[in-house]
Protein backbone atom coordinates (compact mmCIF):
# COMPACT_ATOMS: atom_id res chain seq x y z
CA UNK A 1 0.00 0.00 0.00
CA UNK A 2 1.21 3.29 -0.83
CA UNK A 3 0.28 6.24 1.23
CA UNK A 4 -0.31 9.28 -0.75
CA UNK A 5 0.22 12.49 0.90
CA UNK A 6 -2.41 15.04 0.15
CA UNK A 7 -0.92 18.49 -0.03
CA UNK A 8 -2.75 20.87 2.16
CA UNK A 9 -3.79 24.02 0.55
CA UNK A 10 -4.65 27.25 2.36
CA UNK A 11 -3.29 30.66 3.00
CA UNK A 12 0.00 31.57 4.45
CA UNK A 13 0.61 33.79 7.44
CA UNK A 14 1.77 36.60 5.18
CA UNK A 15 -1.47 36.41 3.15
CA UNK A 16 -3.50 36.55 6.37
CA UNK A 17 -1.63 39.64 7.58
CA UNK A 18 -2.10 41.39 4.21
CA UNK A 19 -5.85 40.54 4.32
CA UNK A 20 -6.18 41.92 7.88
CA UNK A 21 -4.38 45.14 6.90
CA UNK A 22 -6.62 45.64 3.83
CA UNK A 23 -9.82 44.99 5.78
CA UNK A 24 -8.65 47.28 8.63
CA UNK A 25 -7.97 50.12 6.20
CA UNK A 26 -11.44 49.63 4.68
CA UNK A 27 -13.16 49.59 8.09
CA UNK A 28 -11.25 52.69 9.21
CA UNK A 29 -12.31 54.49 6.03
CA UNK A 30 -15.93 53.50 6.60
CA UNK A 31 -15.86 54.60 10.24
CA UNK A 32 -14.24 57.93 9.35
CA UNK A 33 -17.02 58.60 6.82
CA UNK A 34 -19.80 57.54 9.19
CA UNK A 35 -18.56 59.48 12.23
CA UNK A 36 -19.47 62.98 10.92
CA UNK A 37 -22.79 61.66 9.64
CA UNK A 38 -23.64 60.23 13.04
CA UNK A 39 -22.58 63.42 14.81
CA UNK A 40 -24.68 65.53 12.44
CA UNK A 41 -27.73 63.31 12.82
CA UNK A 42 -28.82 65.30 15.89
CA UNK A 43 -29.00 68.52 13.82
CA UNK A 44 -32.42 67.72 12.28
CA UNK A 45 -33.83 67.43 15.80
CA UNK A 46 -32.40 70.85 16.71
CA UNK A 47 -33.77 72.34 13.50
CA UNK A 48 -37.21 70.83 14.11
CA UNK A 49 -37.26 72.27 17.63
CA UNK A 50 -36.25 75.71 16.34
CA UNK A 51 -38.96 75.60 13.68
CA UNK A 52 -41.61 74.40 16.15
CA UNK A 53 -40.78 77.14 18.67
CA UNK A 54 -40.68 79.89 16.01
CA UNK A 55 -43.95 78.75 14.42
CA UNK A 56 -45.64 78.54 17.80
CA UNK A 57 -44.56 82.04 18.85
CA UNK A 58 -45.40 83.57 15.46
CA UNK A 59 -48.82 81.90 15.52
CA UNK A 60 -49.44 83.15 19.08
CA UNK A 61 -48.54 86.74 18.14
CA UNK A 62 -50.45 86.84 14.85
CA UNK A 63 -53.63 85.56 16.51
CA UNK A 64 -53.75 88.51 18.91
CA UNK A 65 -56.00 91.50 18.13
CA UNK A 66 -54.48 94.43 16.22
CA UNK A 67 -56.60 97.49 16.82
CA UNK A 68 -56.11 101.24 17.34
CA UNK A 69 -56.83 100.87 21.05
CA UNK A 70 -55.75 98.35 23.63
CA UNK A 71 -58.44 95.62 23.50
CA UNK A 72 -59.40 96.48 27.11
CA UNK A 73 -60.37 99.99 25.97
CA UNK A 74 -64.14 100.50 25.55
CA UNK A 75 -63.54 102.15 22.16
CA UNK A 76 -61.42 99.24 20.80
CA UNK A 77 -64.09 98.00 18.41
CA UNK A 78 -65.15 101.42 17.10
CA UNK A 79 -62.02 103.62 17.14
CA UNK A 80 -60.78 104.82 13.76
CA UNK A 81 -57.56 106.42 14.98
CA UNK A 82 -55.34 106.55 18.05
CA UNK A 83 -57.10 109.78 19.07
CA UNK A 84 -60.37 107.87 19.59
CA UNK A 85 -58.81 105.73 22.35
CA UNK A 86 -58.43 106.29 26.06
CA UNK A 87 -55.59 103.72 25.92
CA UNK A 88 -54.08 103.80 22.39
CA UNK A 89 -52.00 100.83 21.22
CA UNK A 90 -49.43 102.94 19.39
CA UNK A 91 -46.36 101.75 21.32
CA UNK A 92 -44.53 98.59 20.34
CA UNK A 93 -43.98 96.53 23.48
CA UNK A 94 -46.01 95.56 26.56
CA UNK A 95 -48.36 98.15 27.99
CA UNK A 96 -49.68 98.63 31.50
CA UNK A 97 -47.39 96.00 33.02
CA UNK A 98 -48.77 93.21 30.82
CA UNK A 99 -46.94 89.88 30.75
CA UNK A 100 -47.18 86.95 28.39
CA UNK A 101 -49.19 84.71 30.75
CA UNK A 102 -50.82 87.15 33.20
CA UNK A 103 -48.49 86.38 36.08
CA UNK A 104 -49.76 87.52 39.46
CA UNK A 105 -51.92 90.61 39.20
CA UNK A 106 -50.42 91.64 35.82
CA UNK A 107 -52.76 91.35 32.82
CA UNK A 108 -51.81 89.14 29.85
CA UNK A 109 -50.59 90.37 26.47
CA UNK A 110 -53.71 91.19 24.47
CA UNK A 111 -52.44 92.89 21.33
CA UNK A 112 -49.88 92.07 18.63
CA UNK A 113 -47.67 95.01 19.60
CA UNK A 114 -47.36 93.76 23.20
CA UNK A 115 -44.99 90.98 22.11
CA UNK A 116 -42.19 93.22 20.78
CA UNK A 117 -38.90 92.49 22.48
CA UNK A 118 -36.74 89.65 23.77
CA UNK A 119 -38.01 86.49 25.44
CA UNK A 120 -35.10 85.27 27.56
CA UNK A 121 -36.81 81.92 28.19
CA UNK A 122 -39.26 79.85 26.22
CA UNK A 123 -41.76 78.80 28.86
CA UNK A 124 -45.31 77.54 28.99
CA UNK A 125 -48.34 78.92 30.87
CA UNK A 126 -47.49 76.87 33.97
CA UNK A 127 -44.21 78.79 34.19
CA UNK A 128 -41.99 75.76 33.58
CA UNK A 129 -39.12 76.33 31.22
CA UNK A 130 -39.97 73.48 28.84
CA UNK A 131 -37.31 74.47 26.30
CA UNK A 132 -34.31 75.24 28.49
CA UNK A 133 -31.46 76.89 26.64
CA UNK A 134 -33.61 78.42 23.90
CA UNK A 135 -34.26 82.15 23.64
CA UNK A 136 -36.40 84.18 21.28
CA UNK A 137 -36.59 87.74 20.09
CA UNK A 138 -39.68 89.23 18.50
CA UNK A 139 -39.22 92.30 16.31
CA UNK A 140 -42.37 94.15 15.29
CA UNK A 141 -42.21 96.91 12.69
CA UNK A 142 -44.81 99.08 10.99
CA UNK A 143 -44.91 98.17 7.29
CA UNK A 144 -48.18 99.63 5.98
CA UNK A 145 -46.45 101.86 3.43
CA UNK A 146 -44.29 98.98 2.21
CA UNK A 147 -47.49 97.00 1.63
CA UNK A 148 -48.94 99.80 -0.48
CA UNK A 149 -51.20 101.27 2.22
CA UNK A 150 -51.52 104.99 2.88
CA UNK A 151 -51.26 104.44 6.65
CA UNK A 152 -47.92 102.97 7.76
CA UNK A 153 -49.50 101.81 11.04
CA UNK A 154 -52.12 99.66 9.23
CA UNK A 155 -49.80 96.63 8.94
CA UNK A 156 -47.16 95.11 11.16
CA UNK A 157 -44.29 92.83 10.26
CA UNK A 158 -43.65 90.28 13.01
CA UNK A 159 -40.23 88.60 12.93
CA UNK A 160 -39.52 85.80 15.40
CA UNK A 161 -35.91 84.68 15.84
CA UNK A 162 -35.21 81.62 17.99
CA UNK A 163 -31.78 80.38 18.98
CA UNK A 164 -30.29 77.80 21.31
CA UNK A 165 -26.88 79.44 21.17
CA UNK A 166 -24.96 79.76 17.91
CA UNK A 167 -27.67 78.68 15.46
CA UNK A 168 -30.62 80.95 14.61
CA UNK A 169 -33.96 80.33 12.95
CA UNK A 170 -36.17 83.22 11.83
CA UNK A 171 -39.79 83.39 10.64
CA UNK A 172 -41.67 86.51 9.54
CA UNK A 173 -45.39 87.15 9.26
CA UNK A 174 -47.54 90.16 8.41
CA UNK A 175 -50.57 91.30 10.39
CA UNK A 176 -53.08 93.86 9.08
CA UNK A 177 -55.34 95.96 11.27
CA UNK A 178 -58.86 94.58 11.02
CA UNK A 179 -60.81 96.83 13.37
CA UNK A 180 -63.02 98.67 13.13
CA UNK A 181 -65.09 97.15 10.37
CA UNK A 182 -67.45 99.91 9.42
Amino acid sequence: MSIRRIAQRGITLIEQIVFIVIVSVGVMGLVSVMNPAIRASADPMLTKQLVAIAESLLNEVLHQPFTWCDPDDVAASTAQSYADCANPQNVLGPTLGETRYALGSDPAFDNVADYAGPMPTIDDPSGSNAMAGYTANIVIARVGNAMGLADDTAALSVTVTVNPGAENFTLTGIRFRYAPRI
